[in-house]
């Protein structure tokens, strides 16, 4: 039998993933983590984590499906390459998109124009 799977990352994974880089991470984690699923920080978060993890390739077939969503995207978390300003950058990309289409607006899948400075969420 296989572990829980989803389609996509689920919301109710978020607080599982905080220890699992450092400070600025973690403060992300935590602000995001005590929203309701439906609030526009909490979406971000999830869209983040559903282009990290590639969930849209996932499928009852497929290893990653077979180990279940918390353990994938722990991994994922922990073996991201880069400093957890690139993710917080790759946030805050999810962010604006959930904005756009929140807005009506076309979503820019290109876009790469973050801000230096961006501000957690309160």
């Amino acid at each position: 039998m296989y572990p829980k799977a989803e389609l996509l990352f689920p919301p109710r994974l978020i607080t599982s993933l905080r220890y699992l880089r450092g400070p600025e991470w973690a403060d992300l984690v935590s602000r995001v983590a005590r929203l309701s699923e439906t609030d526009p920080d909490c979406l971000a978060f999830t869209l983040m984590m559903v282009r990290l993890d590639d969930c849209v390739k996932c499928h009852e077939g497929s290893f990653k499906y077979m180990r279940g969503c918390q353990l994938c995207a722990s991994q994922t978390v922990v073996q991201f390459k880069g400093a957890d300003a690139d993710l917080v950058e790759m946030y805050w990309k999810a962010r604006r998109d959930i904005d756009a289409y929140l807005a009506g607006l076309p979503v820019d899948e290109e876009e790469s124009d973050i801000p230096e400075e961006c501000p957690l969420p309160a």
